[in-house]
């Protein structure tokens, strides 16, 4: 796993203190990085609604989302955020992680309003596709079922592609997890040992464990 200056990029819309420009610079590379995404969102929505074609919906919709996963990996994430990642298997079958950051010069810093647009359209369209799984299933109709897994698994793919590449890899993560888990806990000891009867030893001991 390799990970290259990936503190360089803002995240989710972050600015140098410097940074004064909120123009978009990449404007075409912004619209598609929303266009594919949101597209396959309508479709899925007025095929859902109102068309019986159930083969022609799911091909344009898969069309839609390999456009979009190909686009946000190969193109607006270099552009919009100057990050990078991908996969790739060395001679001896093993798969690698790599993630990258640009440097960011201090004549050419990316947009604000770059990062934003490609943050918020990474973030929000698979919460879409978490809601659509659900609503499949409760609602019964299960030849959508891997149409929406689809959605989900590829968006989802490079949201944490991108996130991992920007807090440094699995290693960031597992430390921001167990510190969230170490709160939680330490919330609940507090929460057990202001109650009436509660023992503090009882409240120490699932602190340690």
């Amino acid at each position: 796993m390799l990970r290259q200056d990936s503190q360089d990029a803002p995240l989710f819309g972050e600015e140098d203190a410097t940074l004064r420009k909120s123009k978009i610079k990449h404007p075409l590379a912004s619209f598609f990085h929303l266009f594919f995404r949101t597209s396959a969102i309508v479709v899925y929505l007025l095929c859902d609604m109102l068309s019986s074609q159930f083969i022609v919906c799911m091909v344009t919709i898969i069309l839609l989302l390999s456009c979009d996963f190909w686009t946000v990996k190969n193109v607006s994430g270099r552009l919009l955020v100057g990050l990078r990642w991908w996969n790739q298997v060395d001679a001896e079958g093993k798969s690698h992680w790599e993630f990258e950051s640009r440097k960011t010069d201090r004549a050419n810093l990316i947009s604000s309003a770059d990062s934003r647009i490609f943050w918020l359209g990474l973030i929000v369209c698979p919460v879409f596709w978490v809601v659509f799984v659900f609503s499949t299933i409760f609602s019964f109709k299960i030849k959508w079922l891997a149409v929406v897994i689809m959605g989900l698994v590829l968006q989802w793919a490079n949201l944490y592609g991108y996130v991992r590449c920007k807090v440094g890899g699995k290693s960031n993560l597992s430390n921001m997890a167990k510190n969230y888990l170490g709160v939680q806990i330490f919330k609940q000891v507090c929460e057990m040992s202001s109650r009436p009867g509660t023992s503090i030893f009882l409240s120490i001991e699932l602190l340690h464990s």
